[in-house]
C-alpha cells in the first residue's frame, strides 16, 4: 500500500515509486511516472490507491495474493497504526517501510478511510467450520496452554474493536498464519501481547484457527 500527498509530487519521486514495486520496466518507467504526476496532484489517494496498493491489496482492498492481507473494512484507526509503525520501523517489513516513509499522517489517514469505507469479500474455511479445531480455539482457546480465546478481543464474529483490535472475519488464512509465525519469532514485535499468545501455540493449532477466520462472518 503507498500513496503520496495530495501536492506537487516530482517526475523523479514517481518514478522511483513505480520501479520499486515493479509495475512497470525500468525503461519505461521515467514516462509513466511523469504522466501520473498531474492525476496524483488532483487526487493523491485514489490516484495511489488505484495504481500502487492495488498491486498488492487489489483496488478495493480485496487482495487476491493470500499472503498479502485484505485491508476492504478494516478500521481506518489499525491501519493508521500499522503505517505509522511501518514507517517508524517498529513493524519490520522492507517492503511497507519503504513505502510508508513517503506518507505524511494526512496521507496515512487518507488511505486508512478509503479502504475502511470499501466491502469486504468474505472467504470461506476450507476444513475448520462449526465443532473444529480452529473453533473451539477461536471460541474458547486452549486452557492446557494459558492461550485466550480470540474472540475475546476481536469478537465473535471477528469485527474487532475499533482503535483496539483489528478486524479479522474473511481474512486469508495464508496472511494471517504467517502473522501468528512472525509474532511467534520476534520477527513482527509490534504487539506484545500476540507476540505471547502464539508463542504458546503449534503450527497445526496456528493453521486451523486460521483456517477458521477465513470463513468467519
Amino acid at each position: 500500500m503507498q500513496f503520496c500527498r495530495a501536492m506537487k509530487l516530482s517526475a523523479l519521486t514517481m518514478t522511483a515509486l513505480v520501479t520499486m514495486l515493479g509495475l512497470v520496466d525500468g525503461a519505461v518507467a521515467a514516462d509513466k511516472a511523469v504522466a501520473a504526476v498531474a492525476p496524483v496532484e488532483k487526487n493523491a489517494v485514489a490516484q495511489i490507491t488505484s495504481t500502487v496498493c492495488a498491486a498488492c491489496h487489489g483496488a478495493d482492498g480485496n487482495s487476491v495474493i493470500t499472503l498479502n492481507p485484505k485491508l476492504a473494512g478494516q478500521h481506518p484507526e489499525y491501519l493508521v497504526k500499522q503505517l505509522t509503525e511501518f514507517k517508524s520501523g517498529k513493524r519490520a517489513n522492507a517492503v511497507m517501510s519503504g513505502m510508508a516513509a513517503m506518507l505524511s499522517d494526512e496521507d496515512m489517514k487518507g488511505v486508512a478511510n478509503y479502504f475502511a469505507s470499501q466491502n469486504i469479500v468474505l472467504g470461506k474455511a476450507q476444513s475448520n467450520g462449526v465443532g473444529s479445531l480452529g473453533e473451539k480455539i477461536y471460541r474458547g482457546g486452549i486452557a492446557a496452554n494459558h492461550v485466550p480465546a480470540c474472540a475475546g478481543c476481536h469478537g465473535a464474529n471477528g469485527a474487532g474493536l475499533p482503535k483496539q483490535f483489528p478486524r479479522l472475519s474473511g481474512q486469508h488464512a495464508d496472511y494471517t498464519l504467517a502473522q501468528l509465525r512472525t509474532f511467534r519469532t520476534g520477527e513482527r514485535a509490534n504487539a506484545p501481547m500476540m507476540m505471547a499468545i502464539s508463542s504458546k501455540m503449534s503450527d497445526a493449532e496456528m493453521a486451523a484457527v486460521a483456517d477458521y477466520i477465513q470463513g468467519l462472518r
